[in-house]
């Protein structure tokens, strides 16, 4: 089990008194695997402790306005490849396989593309194959971290470290090929609304090669035929 994708799903999920106490442990797995850069972990020490020290009730609506209320921020990845278009149902009919014929089930109401879940499973999974996988959600990592690092958000540590992880050489998309945003008060509904009826989010012209269509080419052919009996 590579552990530090572990500690990444957990961060990225919605924070917990259980979450707060697993403190101490999420930073022994991360020093003791060291496969992020120190700068890197260091950032995420940082948000570790915020979240082991901070109220529970300011954690659980600093992650509902992030993850939950802006669309850009989203931790559903086909949401940022595909929108709501009939394409990502098929996506995650494949991403679903693909979890369950290396033996992870899921629960009926949970989603396929969410974040936290992928990490799970990536934690399960050899580190090169795992790294591989990542590799093809690297432009969604890097949108995602220059948008948290432009909001001053500690959670920019989680996606620098799936970049650094990833296989790709993230030196071909950086922040200044990410326009600013319109911000929505959190409590304006009618604003965040319309915000979620835009056009889906895309990350400039190599988007659709080296995301969504890599992404589903390579879930597919990731798949393990189903065990033979003896």
């Amino acid at each position: 089990m590579v552990r530090t994708f572990k500690v990444l799903s957990a961060l990225l999920s919605y924070p917990t008194s259980d979450l707060q106490k697993a403190a101490g442990e999420m930073r022994s797995a991360l020093r003791g695997e060291a496969i992020v850069s120190p700068a890197v972990l260091a950032d995420l020490e940082r948000l570790i402790g915020e979240i082991g020290e901070g109220d529970l009730f300011d954690l659980e609506e600093r992650y509902v306005v992030l993850f939950d209320r802006t669309r850009s921020l989203s931790l559903h990845l086909f949401e940022h490849v595909h929108g709501e278009s009939r394409d990502r149902g098929q996506a995650m009919i494949d991403l679903k396989d693909l979890y369950e014929r290396n033996g992870l089930a899921i629960d009926a109401t949970e989603l396929p593309d969410f974040l936290p879940l992928f990490l799970e499973f990536l934690s399960t999974r050899p580190i090169a194959e795992a790294r591989d996988l990542l590799d093809q959600t690297a432009h969604i990592a890097i949108a995602l971290h220059a948008r948290l690092v432009k909001r001053e958000s500690s959670y920019a540590a989680i996606f620098a470290a799936l970049t650094d992880l990833a296989v790709a050489d993230p030196a071909r998309t950086t922040i200044d090929d990410f326009p600013d945003e319109p911000e929505f008060d959190p409590d304006d509904l009618a604003a965040l609304d319309a915000a979620w009826e835009d056009t889906p989010v895309t990350f400039g012209p190599e988007a659709a090669s080296n995301c969504k269509d890599d992404l589903v080419a390579r879930i597919r052919a990731a798949k393990r035929p189903a065990a033979r009996p003896a």
